[in-house]
């Protein structure tokens, strides 16, 4: 794992994404002391509208008003 000044950082910034893309951890330390990690994201699939629908079901008490001193809890009183 590489460690990184906060100046090398700021210059080689595009450098440091691709490695980051690619699955590299990249530790930026100011004067020495690591105070950050870069780390890569893994793109979020494309979401599938309904990938639920036939599975889920949800009883009608579901919508029925919540007890008193469980409405109070979440209201914080």
């Amino acid at each position: 794992m590489p460690v990184v000044s906060v100046h090398q950082a700021k210059t080689h910034l595009s450098r440091l994404l691709v490695q980051a893309e690619a699955g590299e951890e990249i530790v930026i330390a100011r004067r020495g002391e690591p105070v950050a990690r870069l780390v890569g994201c893994k793109q979020a699939g494309r979401r599938q509208p309904d990938i639920l629908k036939g599975r889920v079901t949800i009883p009608d008490s579901f919508f029925d008003p919540l007890p008193e001193e469980e409405l109070a809890a979440w209201e914080g009183r």
